[in-house]
């Protein structure tokens, strides 16, 4: 299995049973480490430019008027996010998940995008899909409740399927949509639908995307991806045969073959962003060439 994606890591421990004592949020709010996080996603940053850390403030130390989520504790505090109305102040480095989520550490980035994806989860759950009126934050972020019915709505996540396909030896299939930057090329992807396995998700949208028919699903990995809630399931498919790509449903621009020599070329395509599981499915795929040549080289000396 591939590494641990950029936005999969996580340090503090979600400490859940927490969420629903009222008094004990309360308490701990003043003295804890809180996350802003403003209208637009971004957080204040902090530290170096090539090791940003969160810009934490104490909750003592925030203005009242926005939604508070409790995102967790560990040895260091107690973590907060403050979002809306408490969180007017900008700091003169702000970021979001995809400009810092890969320079952060692990507590941090797990602390951000748990912020981020509840953030937008609330920002369009306000009121109760039942019978339409207000719904109210509740569970230390982790829940509305209906003011009319008291019906319980809890964050929506929603899994899609992106996949490495390749023909067995030293080619991967790649496509790009036409509203990327020039020369980007990525993963497919695409999301599970009602009754449906994820194995079976891999097939449907591999051949739908680009007409390849597809055997040997296996996964690789999961990331968290709140923009605004899917849960990217990593996976490696092989092509069967590996026969030259057919836009069918109109979601990519172009689809075509790479070589693990032509992707790890500086002239090759350009690569997804590091934050992506995308970049982690293609970079661990290139880098296994180099690994089982290694290997067979020291098999060979011996």
């Amino acid at each position: 299995m591939i590494e641990p994606p950029a936005l999969s890591r996580s340090a503090a421990n979600r400490a859940s049973l927490r969420r629903t004592d009222a008094s004990w949020l309360a308490g701990a709010w003043p003295s804890a480490l809180v996350l802003v996080l403003h209208q637009d996603m971004t957080t204040d940053i902090g530290g170096a430019a090539d090791a940003p850390m969160l810009a934490l403030v104490r909750g003592s130390q925030v203005a009242d008027g926005g939604d508070r989520f409790f995102l967790g504790e560990d040895e260091g505090g107690v973590y907060f996010a403050a979002v809306g109305g408490a969180a007017t102040t900008r700091g003169e480095v702000t970021a979001g998940l995809r400009e810092a989520g890969a320079l952060l550490a692990d507590r941090d980035a797990g602390l951000l995008v748990t912020a981020v994806a509840l953030a937008h989860w609330h920002s369009t759950h306000t009121h109760c899909p039942r019978c339409g009126a207000p719904t109210t934050v509740s569970g230390g972020g982790w829940l509305r409740v209906c003011r009319v019915d008291g019906s319980e709505h809890y964050p929506r996540v929603d899994p899609a399927v992106i996949m490495l396909v390749h023909d067995g030896a030293d080619r991967c299939l790649l496509g790009r949509q036409a509203s990327w930057p020039a020369g980007r090329f990525s993963t497919l992807a695409g999301f599970v639908e009602p009754g449906e396995s994820v194995e079976s998700a891999v097939a449907r949208e591999v051949a739908e995307e680009a007409g390849v028919a597809v055997t040997d699903v296996r996964y690789e990995a999961s990331q968290p991806w709140p923009f605004p809630s899917s849960l990217m399931l990593g996976f490696t498919a092989r092509a069967e045969p590996a026969t030259e790509p057919v836009l069918l449903d109109g979601e990519l621009e172009e689809a075509r073959w790479f070589t693990r020599a032509e992707l790890a070329a500086k002239a090759g395509p350009r690569w997804p962003p590091p934050v992506s599981i995308a970049n982690r499915l293609i970079t661990s795929w290139v880098e296994r060439a180099s690994n089982a040549a290694v290997s067979s080289s020291k098999r060979g000396v011996r």
